[in-house]
């Protein structure tokens, strides 16, 4: 009979001390369950805060209204100034890879059109930054653009329609029109900066009140 406690006693602080051991390990697996969601924005100039003061963009009220609001998100801006869909479609598989987004965000497709660039050639090069990022297991915002009316009608509605095509194919979240409010509002001269392509700081909370609608329901 004590033989038979002494083993039960024994059986029952080997298995004390192995939920001991599960539980101290219970923190780092946790940790690597919650590793913060990374957000990548793939633009040009518009995000990359031409001719703006660093932190004045959209992307960094982004981030900042991020921190407040949904803590533990990061960005990466990986936007470049003149840069076009093909560039962006170059520079992605490098991207995913070193930075692993939840979410990627193409902000492209501007440049392509101001240089007269096929509208074909656009488009497929956005279908094929969609698909490698949900391949990469990221989620995909595309953010749409809209040309001035002294491109022509006929070409203008084609540009502005692909980037819904592109996210109905896709299945990808979009933003109809990055600068709504600020391009066709009725001070548009004064949204500005003196080039009339690129917005004054000011104009950036409305493009970021564009965006964040969309945004938000992917963070959930």
């Amino acid at each position: 009979m004590i033989a038979s406690a002494r083993r039960r006693w024994l059986a029952h602080c080997s298995a004390a001390l192995a939920a001991a051991a599960l539980l101290a390990a219970m923190p780092s697996l946790a940790a690597v369950g919650t590793r913060p969601r990374m957000i990548l924005v793939v633009g040009d100039s518009l995000s990359a805060e031409y001719g703006l003061k660093r932190g004045s963009g959209w992307v960094a009220l982004m981030a900042q209204r991020l921190g407040r609001e949904h803590p533990g998100e990061t960005v990466v801006n990986a936007s470049i100034s003149g840069d076009t869909t093909a560039g962006g479609l170059a520079r992605l598989p490098a991207l995913l890879a070193q930075h692993k987004p939840g979410l990627v965000i193409l902000e492209l497709g501007g440049n392509d059109a101001l240089r007269g660039l096929p509208l074909e050639a656009t488009r497929q090069n956005l279908v094929e930054m969609a698909r490698l990022a949900k391949a990469a297991g990221a989620r995909v915002m595309i953010i749409g653009m809209q040309l001035p009316p002294n491109y022509g009608r006929s070409y203008g509605e084609r540009f502005a329609s692909l980037f819904a095509d592109v996210a109905h194919a896709e299945g990808t979240a979009l933003v109809p029109f990055m600068l709504k409010g600020v391009a066709d509002g009725p001070r548009a001269e004064a949204m500005f900066q003196a080039d009339r392509i690129h917005p004054l700081a000011s104009a950036h909370p409305i493009i970021l009140g564009n965006i964040w609608p969309v945004l938000e329901p992917l963070l959930k």
